[in-house]
């Protein structure tokens, strides 16, 4: 399963140093249906993510009903991304 959308990145203090997007509602729920073929545990799915040319394996983590992409510190500086940015982001679920 392949997912394209355009989100706007936060701050959550979750873990450091990651700022997240929130998948789409539609999308989440698109994830949600297929969650138990592809999680390895209390929910978060495994998936290979892009930004720009930035690419990288990540799981995605599930709060209030929606997933969260984390951005690590490495894709933030290859992209010069920051707080409240819009991106585009590509993924895909990862068996």
């Amino acid at each position: 399963m392949v997912i394209e959308f355009k989100g706007k990145i936060f701050h959550w203090r979750g873990p450091a140093p990651y700022l997240f997007v929130a998948v789409p509602e539609k999308q989440s729920q698109e994830i949600k249906a297929v969650s138990k073929l592809v999680t390895y545990g209390w929910g978060v799915i495994p998936a290979q993510v892009q930004i720009g040319k930035t690419e990288w394996k990540t799981s995605l983590f599930p709060k209030d009903g929606l997933y969260l992409v984390p951005i690590k510190m490495v894709v933030q500086k290859a992209e010069k991304l920051k707080e409240g940015d819009t991106v585009v982001i590509q993924l895909e679920l990862r068996l």
